[in-house]
């Protein structure tokens, strides 16, 4: 089969879109399938071969963060070229209401195309002030995927119509069989994430972590991700802020390590996820994990069943749980355990193969995707 994926945020930029995106891109590859990804990307950005660059984003607010995305005159262009050149049996738009190449190639391609909703919004006022535009693009999809039952709510309550909840997909055994570094090991505490975007929840585990060394002065926390470190570390004391040691971007083998090596993964996150694959990732290394009680990370650890819950945003709360799990390996040693089991329910081998069962759907009887050379209306009168 034939398929294009479009990716609405910026190649160069880590982020869990794009991290599903080229892991389900890889999983087809080595299924046998051909596969294109279409992505904003800099002119200087590396990319793999089956990635195409739709040319320099832009940073726009959107869903609570900054994405990195690309829409436009050139863009539109290169959407349109992109079809052209790859009749595809099938497109895969991800985010198609974001205004990127999402929303672009919903508007030119004609054929089979099937659209995964990321985002978790309830009261997104200019989602529903976008609706009148974005609706006759958004009826050209053939099927809907959402990557949580709280991602299709946000569907079907801003945009109509419904969803099958496929999650995000992760390679278990990756992570699983990861080798722990004997550095990052010992009362460690692991945190992944964007230091200076607020609802990733650092700021709410530094409140935390005078009261959790002051109980376990021998525990550290371990930082990976971009931002200012040490803006990140102001709020401390200035005799604990050595207890922190900041990792910077670590490659994927590092992830996998880092989650393998830790006592405990806190994800500390206020807000805006709709699934939450770095859980997923810490399950798949048998990392005990401690998440604020957000629904969607609630879905991901099994109501609890498979990683401890704490109040969201409340800093005593992840305190009081973290020393806790660090004081008793016998609690920590239940959740590795239960989490690695849940967590197969999350591998390629079944997600992926449910993706595929979508575009078999679709494209059963279908003609290749290709561009719409009809009048545009509205896109005319934008320009695109």
């Amino acid at each position: 089969m034939k398929i294009g994926i479009v990716c609405p945020y910026s190649w160069d930029v880590p982020g869990g879109v794009q991290f599903h995106i080229r892991d389900l891109a890889e999983h087809l590859i080595r299924l046998g399938h051909e596969v294109s990804v279409l992505a904003p990307a800099d002119d200087e950005t590396p990319l793999p071969p089956y990635v195409v660059s739709a040319g320099r984003a832009v940073p726009v607010s959107y869903n609570g963060s900054v994405a990195r995305l690309s829409f436009g005159f050139l863009s539109a262009a290169r959407v349109r070229r992109w079809l052209h050149d790859g009749t595809f049996d099938v497109v895969h738009i991800h985010e198609p209401a974001s205004p990127s190449l999402g929303l672009l190639t919903c508007w030119a391609a004609q054929g089979p195309i099937v659209a995964t909703f990321h985002t978790s919004n309830p009261r997104s006022r200019a989602m529903i002030a976008a609706y009148p535009i974005l609706q006759p693009a958004l009826e050209k999809i053939s099927a809907r995927i959402a990557v949580s039952e709280y991602a299709r709510r946000t569907l079907v309550e801003h945009l109509g119509g419904d969803a099958v909840v496929i999650p995000n997909g992760v390679d278990v055994d990756f992570f699983a069989r990861a080798e722990p570094k004997k550095e990052w090991q010992g009362e460690t505490l692991g945190f992944i994430g964007r230091i200076d975007e607020p609802r990733k929840g650092l700021p709410v585990l530094m409140r935390a972590l005078p009261k959790i060394l002051t109980e376990r002065p021998g525990a550290r926390l371990l930082v990976a991700g971009r931002g200012d470190e040490e803006e990140a570390v102001a709020s401390l004391p200035a005799a604990m802020r050595s207890r922190v040691e900041f990792l910077g971007m670590v490659s994927d083998e590092d992830k996998a390590r880092l989650l393998r090596s830790v006592d405990v993964y806190v994800a500390p996150n206020t807000g805006g996820e709709s699934f939450g694959i770095i859980l997923v990732e810490a399950l798949s290394a048998g990392a005990p994990v401690l998440a604020s009680d957000l629904d969607a990370f609630a879905q991901v650890l099994d109501q609890g069943a498979a990683g401890e819950l704490f109040a969201n945003e409340d800093a005593d709360a992840l305190a009081d749980a973290a020393i806790a799990l660090l004081g008793d390996a016998t609690r920590r040693s239940e959740l590795s355990t239960r989490g690695s089991a849940h967590v197969r329910r999350f591998d390629w081998s079944t997600v992926g193969a449910d993706i595929l069962a979508v575009y078999e759907t679709v494209t059963d009887g279908a003609a290749s995707v290709d561009t719409d050379e009809r009048p545009l209306g509205l896109r005319a009168r934008l320009g695109l």
